[in-house]
């Protein structure tokens, strides 16, 4: 009637694990140091995540500047068209 219970999450850590790993953190870094260590994983994290919007925007720019080109190619083209047929 009662079988086992399987995590909804089997890969993700549960309460215990998590324990054993921030016991361990506090050993091998100390607990001074650990703010600093989230701080600084913090900044990390916003200096990849501010270049990377960086790079999708100039990589739309690059997208819009190709659609507005291949516009112009486009009307030029149809204006000389039209400028040959009427010669």
């Amino acid at each position: 009637m009662y079988g086992t219970i399987t995590p909804l999450f089997p890969g993700l850590p549960g309460g215990p694990e998590v324990l054993v790993v921030l016991l361990i953190l506090v050993l091998l870094f100390g607990a001074n140091k650990i703010p600093k260590l989230a701080r600084s994983t913090g900044q990390a994290m916003g200096e990849f995540r501010r270049g990377r919007e960086e790079i999708e925007e100039e990589l739309k720019g690059m997208d819009d500047d190709d659609e507005e080109d291949e516009e112009t190619t486009s009307t030029e083209s149809t204006s000389t068209e039209k400028s040959t047929e009427t010669n």
